[in-house]
């Protein structure tokens, strides 16, 4: 049952969308993660070596990063959100800084992939939970909003890193880096915290302030059959995302045959739908219904899927539409996982429970680029990785329609 809520005009509540705004910036500061192409042609050519080895931080850094969040979950209950802040922040300036000091590709895996991971998995779920606890009327918005800033990210932070590998090296630009990201988010940490008995006096709730942090434990939840499908629809959702991310480009130049400078133009606008996805989604999520949110994203892939099995060579219209959508729906995901299980499981054990969901992440991540790297090999073009596609989206809509109900909109576990 939904619980309606009525804010009063305290300062603590007035203030509370500093919570979202600063959450943005942090999310932004490690969602250069992400931009790791900027970083990956100076790195083969400083250290001589090859693309499959380049990839070797990036790789270790989403695994790490999966990781880290599933380990550190728990510790959010136990201490003070601003001293996680702080201690991830400060991983995260770190590895960028022993990056700069990196002698090769292995010990650049180390910081980079390792230690940077590390922190911006612990750094993650931080602003997402307080943010959470801040607006528990409209959560899911509200997490999307903060996690707007990662997918943006690139859009900001790429370009600056451009601009300092061109002026300073790409060793010295992982220093600068690493000074900026762990100032700005150790400054940021000191004004995160939980709302207090007092702040959640503020509330007129119809049931009571249980409403708002109740909630299953992590070993509930997983015993729960919606878990099964949320974990298997997650690993759907981001195994097509992070795929046809990772082929952009490849898709545009070789199927489209696009010049490589208006691929790159065009990276720019998808980022922004990856970004814009993840409010509207979040939103949907809370509002609508996590069931509804679904079933739309997988309509919309296989809607795209269609139009890029039509597409030839000079159908820059169909790849626009089409990949426009398929990176507002990994955005999507992301807003619509973390979400559904605040609706499901409620926030008391939000970070810990997150932090076993989001595995799902990395299990997606892993078998979309082994899968789509073998079936291009095989059949040497990509309409096989659009009928693949429509595959996964039919089975994420037939479990969906299967383990979420029309009526649920909380977890009945």
């Amino acid at each position: 049952m939904k619980h309606k809520l009525v804010l009063s005009g305290s300062i603590g509540f007035g203030n509370r969308w500093m919570f979202v705004f600063f959450g943005i910036i942090i999310m932004m500061c490690l969602g250069t993660v992400y931009s790791w192409s900027v970083f990956r042609i100076p790195v083969e050519n400083y250290y001589g070596i090859s693309t499959m080895q380049s990839g070797f931080p990036y790789m270790g850094s989403l695994a790490f990063y999966a990781l880290s969040m599933l380990i550190t979950g728990r510790y959010l209950e136990k201490y003070s959100p601003r001293i996680i802040l702080l201690i991830g922040g400060l991983l995260v300036g770190l590895g960028w800084m022993i990056s700069g000091f990196a002698v090769n590709i292995f010990t650049l895996t180390i910081s980079y992939g390792m230690i940077l991971g590390i922190g911006v998995g612990i750094v993650y779920s931080v602003p997402m939970t307080v943010v959470a606890r801040w607006f528990p009327e409209k959560k899911g918005l509200m997490v999307g909003l903060v996690l707007i800033g990662f997918g943006l990210s690139p859009l900001v932070t790429a370009p600056f890193a451009s601009h300092l590998i061109e002026r300073y090296g790409i060793l010295l630009s992982f220093r600068i880096l690493g000074v900026i990201f762990g100032v700005v988010i150790a400054v940021l940490s000191y004004t995160f915290r939980y709302p207090s008995e007092e702040d959640y006096s503020n509330f007129t709730i119809a049931a009571n302030k249980g409403a708002v942090i109740e909630g299953l434990g992590t070993q509930d939840m997983i015993k729960s059959a919606s878990f099964k499908g949320l974990y298997i629809n997650f690993i759907l959702g981001t195994m097509i995302g992070l795929t046809l991310i990772g082929m952009t480009s490849n898709i545009g130049i070789e199927l489209i045959k696009l010049p490589s400078r208006t691929v790159a133009l065009l990276m720019s606008v998808f980022a922004v739908f990856n970004g814009v996805g993840r409010p509207i989604l979040g939103w949907t999520t809370d509002k609508l219904s996590h069931r509804k949110s679904m079933m739309l994203s997988f309509l919309s892939i296989i809607i795209a899927a269609l139009l890029m099995l039509l597409a030839g060579e000079g159908s820059l219209g169909l790849f626009i539409l089409s990949f426009s959508i398929f990176w507002f729906n990994l955005g999507g995901w992301l807003a619509i996982a973390p979400t559904t299980t605040l609706i499901l499981y409620g926030t008391k054990h939000y970070s810990q429970n997150y932090g076993v969901v989001f595995t799902a992440y990395g299990i997606g991540a892993i078998s979309g680029v082994l899968i789509s790297g073998w079936l291009k090999q095989l059949h040497q073009g990509y309409h096989s990785l659009f009928y693949l596609i429509i595959v996964l989206s039919i089975g994420g809509i037939i479990l969906t329609q299967k383990v979420f109900p029309r009526e649920n909109r909380r977890s009945k576990a």
